[in-house]
């Protein structure tokens, strides 16, 4: 049974907010951070004795064990306790006294988030074991609750032993280089809450934008309720500008609902929609949608989400974005911090800000749920985000009815932000265990599994999609990142190519070689790139300034340093001083990236659709393939970056290597504009110049770049060196929004 009836409603005359919305659940709850302790043991005792043992010490949450003093070690099982009573809830956050307590008064205890097994008891009664570090559940306390209560949270988190086949669905938290591997992120990462609510408790909403046009906006939901007592509600929706103005819209549907748990579903009408885009595209929108439930004209529970219209696709791996093609450019995003608990909404909007003036419209969250504050931070900044599912390398069999279940989690949590646009099921789902072991055994069992059966792929991860399409049939899913495409063998996905970094890839001649036979590979690359240190402020809070005081076996164990693979292409061990070593893997960094970015914008739409490297900020201390440090300071090859991802851009393309005297070198000049709009004279400068600094050519061109055209060749410089040394080209671009410059040496023998 459904009726609508609709208002709306000018600005001035917006309902008042009479409860306190909690951004993690989306409605009104009061946190339950204050009076927690914490025990650590071996086992569990199902909520009775030993938990009433005075030897209990007292935490914040939310937050890990290993960040509590004298377990920076544990691993395993630790016991939380939490004290409170409902005065004092009253006294310290008045809004729980706006609702009127009724015998259909409906308490609730919602865990956030746990590493990973969680089993919550309130006042002693089992509420049931929960798995899953990133999924919210919630258990009806309405039974229990007294004036004064106990939460107790046994919660576990062991290490994975045996790395090629693992348990838990932590991904990258559990198994990852580039994450302390001592480091277990067993805790309570996120405020537990006390919810309350009337007959109707409102578990969670969907939103989608399934059709619009300048005049409305037709969106589908699913909502999820439990009802005490079967009857009609009236479930009235306000969508309301958040980021622009313009009327609020009200709409009021009559519903008819059974006893118990049900997911009802329907759609409303928007009128006047406004878009959300990329940054880079347009203004990413937003509207604040709200959704109350009232049952005989009393308001029963609500919920309150932040909501984007817009639609996205892949059309043979290039992005489509409200009809408007468009070229990704990103990166990939480890944890906002390694221990997850502590990541703010600032520190999330400050990596936006960095990501936007980066000019990247994308990040991969790889192979990790992030917090909540780092997807409302993407959906305010205009940044699209591919999800991976948190799987990474290999897993047993065993673990497919729950990934099947997590998956679906997944998918529902996050389902609201427009920012999400991908879902990915499974991170290289080959055979590694330690990416620096490079052992010819090693290679050979890695390259088996990438090239023959894996059950994680072909059984796990197919599953996984098919769960995924099935909850979502918006967005692309892919089945696993990293398949490279083989012909009459597999049709492949997105490409990793650490060419330049890892032998088991090879050279960058390597690459040019694959590429060039099998450029399907180049539609979609999220992953690419090359160690470097950070900057000298950085590393001293890690490391000796002294080079010869620096552990740099510590360094490879605890701090991701790849020394050995590192070796294979510069000289590292040569340097006498630590800003040397630092600038000569920057260098290196800078080099790497540059050289298949350029490739890659070369080939914009033929075939490639997005370029996507590895990796943008670090997740705690460490040498990795950032381009921003854990303190967020940019290496030198971030602002490279930023130059390589400009809308438009000047490049060359020749074969990095060494070439001889005499020789004949040819270099191509190209231009290129990612930007919706044109640029009718802009002006390219190439200067060519010998070793001693003799000027040997200088060439100047006013093009005008299309809007969102493919690379056009400017010129074709020819260079027969006749002295070894390095050459030098320098590109120059003026005449537009966000100039170039940049120099590439040619080395001769």
């Amino acid at each position: 049974m459904i009726s609508e009836k609709r208002h709306t409603l000018p600005d001035e005359q917006r309902l008042p907010i009479i409860w306190r919305w909690s951004p993690l659940s989306n409605q009104w709850a009061v946190p339950l951070i204050d009076n927690w302790s914490l025990r650590p043991l071996d086992e569990f005792c199902q909520g009775h004795y030993p938990y009433d043992h005075p030897e209990w010490q007292a935490t914040p949450i939310p937050g890990h064990w290993q960040q509590h003093p004298g377990l920076e070690h544990h691993t395993g099982r630790v016991v939380y306790r939490c004290h409170f009573d409902l005065d004092t809830l009253r006294t310290s956050h008045p809004e729980f006294d706006t609702r009127d307590t009724t015998a259909d008064t409906r308490f609730w205890l919602r865990i956030n988030g746990a590493f990973y097994w969680s089993q919550p008891y309130f006042n002693g009664v089992d509420l049931d074991r929960h798995e899953g570090y990133f999924i919210p559940y919630e258990r009806e306390v309405t039974h229990c609750i007294a004036h004064e209560n106990t939460v107790l949270v046994e919660v576990e988190c062991p290490d994975e032993r045996n790395k090629f086949n693992k348990r838990m669905i932590t991904g990258v938290f559990s198994h990852w280089d580039c994450i302390d591997p001592l480091a277990n992120p067993g805790g309570i990462w996120l405020p537990p809450e006390l919810c309350q609510s009337g007959p109707v408790r409102l578990h969670a909403v969907r939103c989608h934008s399934e059709s619009f046009n300048t005049q409305f906006a037709q969106l589908r939901y699913a909502a999820r309720l439990d009802a005490l007592h079967a009857g009609p509600v009236v479930l009235r929706w306000t969508l309301a500008p958040l980021t622009f103005q313009g009327a609020v819209q009200v709409i009021e549907q009559r519903r008819l609902l059974k006893a118990g748990p049900q997911e009802i579903y329907g759609l409303l009408k928007l009128r006047d929609p406004r878009l959300w885009w990329t940054h880079d595209l347009g203004n990413p929108d937003l509207y604040t949608i709200t959704l109350e439930v009232l049952q005989d004209g009393i308001l029963s529970d609500a919920a309150s989400f932040n909501f984007g219209v817009r639609h996205f696709e892949l059309r043979n791996w290039i992005p489509y974005l409200n009809g408007v093609r468009f070229l990704v450019k990103g990166n990939n995003y480890a944890p906002s911090d390694m221990r997850i608990a502590s990541t703010t909404a600032e520190r999330c909007e400050y990596d936006l800000h960095l990501v936007r003036a980066s000019h990247m419209n994308l990040l991969r969250v790889h192979a990790h749920v992030d917090h909540p504050a780092f997807y409302a931070a993407a959906d305010t900044a205009g940044v699209l985000l591919w999800q991976d599912f948190p799987l990474q390398w290999l897993y047993r069999p065993t673990i497919l009815p729950e990934a099947r279940r997590q998956a679906r989690a997944m998918v529902r949590l996050l389902y609201n932000h427009p920012s999400i646009v991908v879902w990915c099921m499974h991170n290289e789902p080959v055979f590694v265990g330690d990416t620096s072991d490079e052992t010819l055994m090693t290679r050979l069992r890695t390259y088996h599994t990438t090239l023959g059966f894996s059950w994680n792929r072909d059984v796990l991860d197919t599953q996984l999609k098919q769960v995924a399409e099935h909850e979502d049939q918006q967005r692309p899913v892919i089945r696993s990142s990293g398949e490279l495409y083989v012909p009459r063998l597999r049709a492949g996905t997105d490409a990793h190519t650490y060419f330049g970094w890892y032998r088991a890839y090879g050279t960058l001649h390597d690459a040019e070689t694959l590429l060039q036979r099998f450029p399907t590979n180049l539609r979609f690359i999220t992953e690419f790139g090359a160690q470097s240190f950070p900057n000298l402020e950085s590393c001293q809070k890690f490391m000796p300034t002294d080079i010869n005081a620096i552990d740099f076996e510590y360094l490879a164990q605890r701090h991701g340093f790849q020394a050995e693979i590192m070796s294979n292409w510069v000289n590292w061990r040569a340097v006498s001083s630590l800003q040397e070593l630092i600038d000569l893997s920057q260098d290196y960094q800078t080099f790497i990236n540059r050289f298949y970015i350029d490739r890659l914008r070369y080939h914009k739409y033929r075939p490639t659709g997005g370029i996507v490297p590895f990796l943008f900020c670090d997740p705690y201390p460490a040498i990795l393939w950032s381009i921003v440090d854990y303190w967020r300071i940019p290496k030198r090859a971030y602002d490279a970056m930023r130059m390589a991802f400009s809308p438009q851009y000047v490049f060359t393309i020749f074969s990095p290597r060494i070439y001889h005297v005499a020789e004949p070198i040819t270099l191509p000049i190209y231009a290129v504009n990612d930007a919706r709009y044109a640029i009718p004279q802009a002006q390219v400068l190439a200067r060519l110049t010998a070793p001693d600094g003799t000027e040997l050519a200088v060439v100047m061109h006013t093009v005008e770049l299309e809007a969102d055209c493919l690379a056009k060749e400017v010129d074709r410089l020819r260079l027969t060196p006749a002295q070894p040394g390095q050459y030098m080209l320098e590109l120059k671009l003026t005449g537009v929004p966000h100039e170039v410059w940049q120099a590439y040496t040619i080395d001769v023998t």
